[in-house]
């Protein structure tokens, strides 16, 4: 999955590289605003009763 990745991107290298780490930057942003927050409301540990 990462050749194919590695290979669709264009230009030398170094921009590959840059490239690269702009995408897994974007993913993890991605992940940290949308993604776990509503994984976290559907978890049972919200509702705890002591």
């Amino acid at each position: 999955m990462y050749a194919k990745l590695w290979q669709v991107l264009p230009g030398p290298k170094p921009v590959k590289a840059l490239l690269a780490i702009l995408i897994a930057i974007a993913v993890f942003f991605l992940l940290m605003q949308v993604v776990f927050p509503w994984v976290s409301s559907l978890m049972p540990y919200n509702d705890v009763a002591v």
